[in-house]
């Protein structure tokens, strides 16, 4: 049977694992979400300085962006070895290619050193940082979705998923650290490199625990029957069928394109609100609320926090009442929000701040914690990587790159968060009817890879019976 060899890991063996993923995409995401903020507060006076401040701004966004635009080419890229080769060897590498670049950043000379080749170096290192993220996210949730127990399958999978917050806990509790103890000269001279040279550091301990785990056993028993059916089809002379067990995105497009697009629909409210929520309120609390920096900084640590702790729980809930329902709660949380969420930031209040924040990535974690099952189980096992990569990764070009940028021109151009709480609704629109008119998921076993359109299991082919559906497409 399909799912015969597919063994649940023991308990500690899942921990494991679990630790394996969440480390890693906790440095990733670290390294991430730095650039971020030192963009906010640091990169337009280091690297932009003849622009003046909300341009140097746009303009360190921009290069923010840049790192988007590569995470859907890291998405192929990875995919496709990672359906290939397995899900572990490529999260190794994706680790050594984001801290090498955050490493390296941490080292660069500033516009005052070299002129206009400090900001083509950022720009460049920034590209390898999205090349990297964008094969990270769907190696480390899938090997946590593919070893993981089925009936807490979506628990189990957000842990990779509080990688984000704890990723932006760090990087932002480092800068709130050294904003507190340094002076603002100190900070803008040296201080705002130690963060980006602390990276080297992490990556040593994700390397170690990640190089620690085993091969999901759901993608090792695909592998093998990818290799018997190639076999068959090059003997049946069928060019078409065997190009797509050559190159899974050929595979993605043609069995999967529409779970592609619920995926990037889905991605939309989740991927434009986190950034305007984390990122953007750095700019307009101290621009437009006349908050100073660390109040700022503290308040996106605190909701941080909890965004981590309440993630799992969301998780969990997925578990017992379908992804969607919880899924398109927090996209309808979040588009209502974000107007008392502006509001609160207006007062100036740090407790008012806090509360927006805090709300805000609570109602944000309904979407983020089950996606990481919810993307696994839209595709075959075969073309998972691919799949949910593609679905996740394309999105972030349009959704979470232009969001700070976007919203800090609409900030610019009318002077009001008014355009840019219309923004983040038209979002969450748009991820309500992709949610919307998706299929639940919570029921399709991952290795039982000829799952029906409807979810529930339909048993695997016998010994000697025609493979052709092994691996079908589940939606």
């Amino acid at each position: 049977m399909a799912s015969a060899a597919a063994a649940p890991p023991t308990p500690a063996g899942l921990r494991r694992i679990v630790a394996a993923s969440l480390i890693g995409t906790t440095v990733e995401w670290y390294d991430f979400f730095l650039y971020g903020s030192a963009a906010a507060l640091v990169f337009n006076k280091l690297f932009f300085p003849d622009s003046d401040p909300l341009v140097g701004t746009l303009l360190s966004f921009l290069t923010y962006a840049v790192g988007f635009a590569a995470r859907p080419l890291g998405a192929l890229v990875f995919g496709h070895y990672g359906d290939r080769l397995g899900r572990k060897r490529l999260l190794v590498l994706s680790l050594l290619m984001m801290g090498g670049a955050t490493f390296a950043i941490g080292l660069l000379p500033t516009h005052a050193t070299v002129g206009s080749a400090a900001p083509v170096l950022l720009t460049l290192l920034r590209l390898v940082q999205g090349f990297a993220l964008g094969g990270e996210w769907g190696g480390a949730v899938l090997l946590v979705s593919e070893h993981g127990d089925a009936r807490r399958r979506g628990f189990w999978a957000s842990w990779p998923q509080t990688g984000a917050p704890a990723g932006q806990l760090l990087a932002t509790g480092v800068l709130s650290l050294l904003t507190w103890l340094l002076s603002d000269a100190a900070f803008g001279s040296w201080g705002w490199r130690v963060p980006f040279l602390l990276s080297g550091v992490l990556v040593v301990v994700g390397l170690w625990i990640r190089l620690s785990v085993d091969e999901s056993p759901v993608f090792k028993e695909a592998l093998a029957r990818a290799e018997a059916r190639a076999a068959t089809q090059a003997a049946a002379q069928d060019p078409a069928a065997a190009a797509a067990e050559r190159l899974p995105l050929v595979g993605v497009l043609r069995e999967h394109w529409r779970d592609v697009l619920v995926a990037m629909g889905a991605r939309m409210a989740e991927n434009i609100g986190y950034y305007v929520i984390t990122a953007f309120v750095l700019v307009y609390a101290t621009t437009s609320a006349g908050v100073s920096e660390q109040t700022a900084l503290n308040s996106v640590l605190i909701g941080s926090a909890v965004h981590f702790a309440v993630i799992p729980a969301w998780g969990a809930l997925s578990d017992r009442i379908g992804r969607k329902p919880v899924y398109l709660l927090g996209a309808a949380g979040v588009g209502v929000w974000i107007v008392p969420f502006f509001a609160l930031a207006d007062t100036g209040s740090f407790g008012a701040l806090v509360l927006a924040v805090t709300v805000a990535l609570v109602l944000h974690g309904a979407m983020y914690a089950p996606q990481a099952a919810f993307f696994a189980e839209m595709f075959a096992t075969r073309l998972r990587y691919s799949g949910a990569s593609m679905g996740a990764q394309f999105a972030s070009v349009a959704a979470g790159a232009p969001a700070p940028l976007i919203a800090t021109a609409l900030l610019d151009r009318y002077g009001s968060s008014t355009p840019v709480s219309l923004y983040v609704i038209a979002a969450a629109v748009l991820t309500l009817i992709a949610v919307g008119v998706a299929k639940e998921t919570r029921h399709r076993d991952l290795a039982d890879v000829t799952a029906g359109e409807d979810g529930r299991r339909v048993p695997a082919p016998a010994a000697g019976a025609p493979s052709a559906s092994a691996d079908a497409p589940s939606a």
